[in-house]
């Protein structure tokens, strides 16, 4: 038996259609896809013979727009966008590695090695250190390598963690000899503490960013990394530093004992301040 069709309700002059009101309003292609769902004739009538019968619309345009707010297709892109790193940062961040890091973690591999002639002043903090010094510079130029390269990788979690494993061991073992190498340094007492304090730091963000992560807090492990690169810079930064002074002509000694303060704390404190800018990746995963 055929059944009797009952007018559509979006036909009625006081239901007024859905596409009248798509009309009014930007919709997104999950909404268009909504309204075709709740207006879709009922898959039973098809089986049963009968003849399929719209099914009352559950939920409308505006309903949608109410509950959801306008959709805007121009959003998607934006938020696409957002997840990629700017160009422009990109090419300082490639730049920087290239020109700043990159040399500096091959200047103390091959020093390590014994590949290179050391200065004076390293020269005889091998003959009192002759297995932890070759051992921190190896270690410290492979860190300043491995730790840029684990924060590039984290969109790859098996790379990141390989590579985030690799470079807190060594980490470890360039904060551990660079206690030793501060204490038996030839620098000045204000020079030494600086560059003790550096390992001592480097050693205690490295600890409490493995204990974050260990307990799933991904914002909190993030910042940490990041302040551990800042004061890993710090050698490049000395390095850097101590080559103006030299330029000008300033006083070795007072010059190298700022330096080593200096050039650890000043990048510290600007990546504590980036971390938690607004607009910072790490406060939008804690948001998350």
């Amino acid at each position: 038996m055929v059944l009797p069709q009952e007018p559509f309700l979006t036909s009625t002059p006081h239901q007024p259609s859905a596409h009248r009101e798509m009309s009014s309003v930007n919709l997104s292609v999950a909404e268009i896809r909504i309204l075709s769902d709740t207006q879709r004739p009922a898959m039973s009538a098809c089986l049963s013979g009968g003849s399929a019968i719209a099914m009352p619309a559950t939920q409308n345009a505006a309903t949608i727009v109410a509950a959801n707010g306008p959709a805007r297709m121009t959003d998607l892109p934006y938020l696409r966008a957002n997840r990629r790193l700017p160009s422009a940062a990109a090419i300082i961040l490639a730049l920087t590695l290239s020109l700043l890091v990159l040399p500096a973690a091959l200047v103390a591999i091959t020093l390590g090695l014994g590949l290179r002639p050391l200065p004076y002043e390293l020269f005889v903090v091998l003959q009192r250190l002759p297995l932890a010094f070759p051992l921190h510079m190896i270690a410290s130029g492979l860190a300043l390598i491995l730790i840029p390269i684990a924060a590039f990788a984290r969109p790859w979690r098996g790379v990141h963690r390989a590579v985030g494993r690799l470079a807190a061991a060594a980490v470890v073992i360039g904060g551990l000899t660079a206690l030793l190498v501060a204490l038996a340094s030839e620098a000045t007492a204000v020079a030494r503490a600086g560059l003790f304090t550096q390992g001592l730091v480097w050693l205690v963000l490295l600890a409490v960013a493995i204990a974050a992560i260990r307990r799933r807090e991904v914002s909190r492990h993030a910042r940490m990394m990041l302040a551990m690169a800042a004061v890993a810079s710090g050698a490049i930064w000395l390095r850097l530093v101590m080559f103006a002074a030299n330029a000008m002509d300033l006083p070795f000694d007072a010059a190298y004992a700022v330096a080593t303060w200096a050039c650890w704390l000043v990048p510290l404190a600007i990546a504590v301040i980036a971390s938690h800018a607004p607009r910072s990746p790490v406060v939008a995963m804690q948001r998350a």
